[in-house]
């Protein structure tokens, strides 16, 4: 069977990303906010910790949604094949890319001279500005109005906020 060329594959393309769902990106952002403040309230961790710890929270979480999806909605309609497996595994990969940014954040601090808590802070920002802007995106992606857009905008960030204000409360 041949491989799929020119305007056939183009338009597979565009159909994948016009199906593309951002959820696991807005949620995989809160989730490293909350790492942020998790990491935060246990004291000073080196940057290597904290790093690791959001990675592999990320990846924890994306197996147990690419289980959740395969074994329990998809599961009820069919046995999942490879392709299903594969497809499932791209559709959660957002949980595990968002924690990327803040990730780097706590690594990029030094330049910014940021100790390890001031890098932190700049991840949790980090964090937020990721989650609204996957809100944002996947707003976009399905033809919201702009009106809507800043909706979506707004209710994430007074969710990333309250996050914040955890973290303020937690004194770190």
């Amino acid at each position: 069977m041949r491989a799929t060329t020119g305007p056939a594959r183009r338009e597979h393309r565009a159909e994948r990303r016009a199906r593309a769902d951002y959820t696991g990106g807005v949620y995989g952002s809160m989730l490293a906010a909350s790492v942020v403040v998790g990491a935060g309230s246990l004291g000073s961790f080196p940057r290597a910790e904290v790093v690791l710890l959001l990675l592999l929270t990320g990846v924890v979480f994306w197996i147990g949604h690419v289980h959740a999806q395969l074994f329990g909605a998809r599961l009820a309609q069919q046995a999942p094949d490879r392709r299903v497996v594969w497809n499932v595994c791209c559709e959660e990969w957002p949980i595990v890319k968002a924690a990327i940014p803040p990730a780097a954040a706590v690594l990029a601090g030094p330049l910014f001279g940021l100790d390890v808590r001031g890098s932190l802070w700049l991840a949790l920002c980090v964090a937020v500005a990721g989650q609204v802007g996957w809100s944002v995106a996947a707003a976009r992606r399905a033809g919201a109005s702009p009106r809507l857009m800043v909706v979506t905008a707004s209710v994430n960030l007074l969710l990333g906020l309250l996050i914040i204000s955890f973290k303020i409360f937690l004194k770190h």
